[in-house]
């Protein structure tokens, strides 16, 4: 089993290396090939299909857990940015509340969560009440300084 897991992986944008192996891909979804009109291609391909709100993990089966769940809720189902990132629709916030609680679940003791979110839709202050638990660090990123990364680190209980 990896040591790494990101269950929303999408199109591994922000990986350097797109097949890590040190790296189990989930996503809810399989789209391989969309294409938009300026001919760019958004490949998502998972290791496994999963659902961020129920992983078929056992707890703290992995060191490192990478959380970058859609952000979007103004996308209609075929705008390119839904294909390539997801979109929330539904109960969102209940979603998102149960993935983290299954991302905290499946982290080992002293493992570390990364979380990343962009504002463009919802804002950060929207999504902190459903942190697993205190921020260790974070920083902000992107040309309006929208996009989050959240660090958490899973402390062991004595």
């Amino acid at each position: 089993m990896q040591p790494v897991l990101d269950p929303a992986s999408g199109p591994r944008s922000f990986y350097f290396d797109k097949e890590d192996d040190r790296v189990l891909f989930g996503d809810i979804r399989s789209d391989i090939n969309e294409t938009n009109r300026s001919g760019r291609t958004c490949v998502i391909d998972p290791d496994v299909i999963i659902d961020f709100r129920d992983l078929p993990f056992g707890d703290g089966e992995f060191k490192l857990v990478v959380f970058d769940p859609p952000h979007l809720t103004s996308l209609g189902e075929t705008a390119w940015m839904a294909k390539k990132y997801g979109r929330l629709t539904g109960d969102w916030i209940e979603a998102l509340r149960l993935g983290f609680q299954e991302c905290w679940r499946v982290l080992d003791h002293e493992g570390t969560l990364i979380f990343k979110w962009n504002e463009h839709d919802v804002s950060l202050s929207t999504i902190k009440p459903l942190f697993p638990a205190r921020p260790l660090l974070g920083h902000r990123t992107g040309k309006k300084a929208l996009t989050h990364w959240i660090v958490f680190f899973k402390e062991v209980i004595t």
